[in-house]
């Protein structure tokens, strides 16, 4: 009989049963776990900074409510990737339980405060390009940069508050309730007020993105019989509706990725997990990280601005790579030059 069986109420609050929580039996699913995490991870944490780099360093995209949106997600991802790596192959991989119930619950706020964050910026982009297609003659006086830092903020702000509630007491030894097969210390009421909490973000960003494609529709069809109009307006409504396309897909990676996680985070609020499941849970769960590597390649592909920001940054670097290749070239011609003078 296995001993860590699924336990009771406060018996899964001692710290010791935390064992119970490392699924993976074998080395062959430790290192598969450390390679995934640490593949995904580098590539999301370079791939993220590149984004912000080049949206900070351009004055064209650093001041457009748009790409403070992106950076929002961006930055998220990059805290996401690196707390998360961190503490899952921490607890996966070297199996390590040395720490506090309150610094695991730390722990697990930071990741989800960071993915909720991320998805909550996704659905502020997706609120914005709602604006700007709904309603464009209006755009510039409703989405200022200054509402746009205060909607970060909140969002944030929001995020972090709704992560912290199991640390601030909202968890099964706190509160002698059931706890989560999935989570160590949190209970499962929390864990399914969580998961509302990320469908209510996925259906509006789903009924936002659907607006926005219906009005692109729209507007293409009008187009096509009136091919006499052509103006700034037709090419800022092809632009909305390029970065339109670009975060459906931006959204369609993010529920591919993110919905083996939540399928069975539902599924243990109403029945029992088996080890092979909880390990599937496990794995899944470095599909998160999978999206926020994702993220940025799309942007670079599908952005224009940010494409060409990116081709004028490895063209600098080309530059610079040469002059320091030629460099040593012409110190020893001068040096020999000198010599026989």
């Amino acid at each position: 009989m296995d001993i860590c069986k699924v336990h009771e109420n406060t018996s899964k609050c001692s710290v010791n049963t935390m064992e119970c929580f490392m699924v993976l039996s074998t080395q062959a699913q430790k290192i598969s776990i450390a390679t995934l995490c640490g593949l995904f991870g580098t590539l999301c944490i370079f791939e993220n900074s590149l984004v912000l780099y080049l949206i900070f360093s351009s004055p064209g995209t650093r001041k457009k409510p748009s790409y403070l949106f992106i950076s929002s997600l961006a930055l998220a991802d990059i805290l996401a990737s690196i707390i998360f790596v961190c503490s899952f192959v921490n607890f996966h991989v070297f199996n390590e339980t040395d720490f506090s119930k309150e610094m695991f619950l730390l722990q697990l706020g930071g990741v989800n405060t960071s993915f909720s964050a991320s998805l909550g910026s996704l659905l502020l982009t997706a609120l914005d390009r709602y604006i700007s297609i709904s309603r464009p003659s209006e755009y510039k006086l409703l989405m200022t940069r200054k509402r746009a830092w205060i909607a970060l903020g909140v969002l944030w702000v929001t995020c972090a508050t709704i992560a912290s509630l199991p640390l601030l007491g909202w968890n099964c030894c706190t509160l002698d309730s059931t706890c989560s097969e999935l989570f160590p210390f949190v209970d499962d009421n929390y864990v399914s007020s969580w998961i509302c909490f990320v469908m209510v973000l996925l259906g509006c960003i789903i009924y936002a993105y659907t607006h926005v494609l219906w009005r692109a529709h729209q507007h293409v069809a009008y187009m096509e019989k009136h091919q006499v109009q052509v103006g700034k307006q037709n090419t800022r409504m092809r632009m909305d509706v390029m970065l339109a396309k670009t975060l459906v897909m931006v959204l369609t990676v993010l529920v591919l990725c993110w919905s083996p996680v939540l399928v069975l985070m539902i599924y243990s609020i109403f029945a029992r997990l088996s080890n092979h499941l909880r390990k599937v849970f496990a794995f899944g769960s470095t599909l998160c990280l999978l999206n926020s590597m994702v993220n940025p390649i799309i942007y670079a592909l599908r952005s224009k601005e940010l494409y060409s920001s990116l081709r004028m940054v490895f063209s600098r670097f080309r530059r610079q790579l040469k002059v320091s290749e030629e460099s040593p070239e012409a110190e020893s011609t001068h040096k020999s030059s000198m010599i026989e003078t």
